[in-house]
């Protein structure tokens, strides 16, 4: 019951980070023409997380990454690789994944960043198994991470009320047959790039254009409604494929974590999937979406309420920007 892999890649440890600073639906109400009510009722978000005044990716990396190695009980010398899954790093050059490489003590791994928005962790989970397949790796660090509130428009209530900031890391081991990643399909469609972007910063509107700046291009924009169709529609096409490349069932699975970008979104393919409440983990009211570190921030809480346990099956799936979009069924 797993993709063609000699070797499966297995989770052993889990960790993460949420910055101490909360904003709530209140306190939006006294920056953008918004209500708490309008907000939960779109979103299902009720606060998110904040990184404070001189805080940045680097430092979220390097706490989930720690308490990862931990769980796992790996020592930092063990990792082969580090693959960091952000579309918010802490700068252009280098990447980001070599300025914590000195910090977590990973003296031994080769490292480089995985830019797919939300669906960023799960891409870099079957990256990640790969190296675990060929034995190119024994030990790898996978780690989803963002800093998102740096790259918001706080006048724009149609997106600044949606993101948050976080991280969460995994490490991948060797596992048995039958445990670990069982499948994962993942998906790219460019043609809808410009639904969810930020323009500016970059070859194209350089981040000291003073044009880019003026037309608020270095910012998150969003076509929300679009969004929505497509997302519901990928989210469910691709958890129903990866169910039945393992020929299993919705009965089958212990947990559905989805990638918490907004609560209408979850429900909508929880629906279309047949799954029940009890099914469906979220977490999304608590910290919003955080993209590439929803779903590894989502799998510590599920195992903090008990709900991910030795042995459970679960379902991932994500979809962001690009567009991207990809689904996991892991035996933990």
């Amino acid at each position: 019951m797993h993709d063609h892999f000699v070797k499966t890649a297995k989770i052993v440890g889990l960790g993460s980070y949420l910055p101490e600073r909360v904003l709530t639906n209140a306190e939006l109400e006294a920056m953008v023409e918004t209500s708490d009510e309008w907000i939960r009722t779109r979103t299902g978000i009720k606060e998110r997380r904040v990184v404070a005044e001189g805080e940045a990716l680097t430092d979220l990396v390097v706490r989930a990454g720690r308490e990862a190695l931990a769980d796992a009980g790996v020592e930092p010398e063990e990792v082969d690789l580090l693959i960091l899954a952000t579309a918010t790093p802490e700068q252009p050059i280098p990447a980001t994944s070599a300025m914590v490489q000195p910090v977590l003590g990973l003296v031994n791994a080769a490292c480089f960043d995985l830019s797919a928005a939300c669906s960023g962790f799960t891409y870099a989970l079957n990256v990640g198994r790969q190296f675990i397949a060929t034995s190119e790796a024994k030990t790898i660090l996978v780690i989803g991470a963002e800093c998102l509130t740096r790259y918001v428009d706080w006048t724009d209530r149609t997106t600044c009320v949606l993101f948050g900031d976080g991280a969460g890391a995994v490490v991948l081991k060797p596992g048995e047959p039958g445990e670990g990643i069982l499948h994962l399909r993942w998906r790219t469609d460019g043609n809808y790039a410009d639904l969810i972007c930020m323009p500016g910063g970059g070859s194209r509107f350089p981040p000291h254009s003073t044009d880019s700046i003026d037309r608020k291009l270095p910012f998150i924009k969003m076509r929300g409604n679009e969004t929505f169709k497509v997302a519901v529609r990928s989210l469910t096409d691709i958890s129903r494929e990866v169910m039945g490349a393992a020929g299993i069932g919705v009965e089958d699975l212990d947990l559905f974590i989805p990638h918490q970008a907004n609560m209408r979104i979850i429900q909508a393919v929880g629906n279309r999937l047949g799954l029940t409440e009890d099914q469906v983990f979220t977490n999304v009211e608590r910290v919003g979406n955080t993209s590439a570190a929803s779903i590894p921030l989502a799998m510590v809480d599920a195992r903090n309420e008990g709900r991910l346990k030795p042995g459970s099956l679960v379902l991932t799936s994500a979809f962001g920007g690009g567009l991207t979009w990809a689904s996991s069924l892991i035996r933990f």
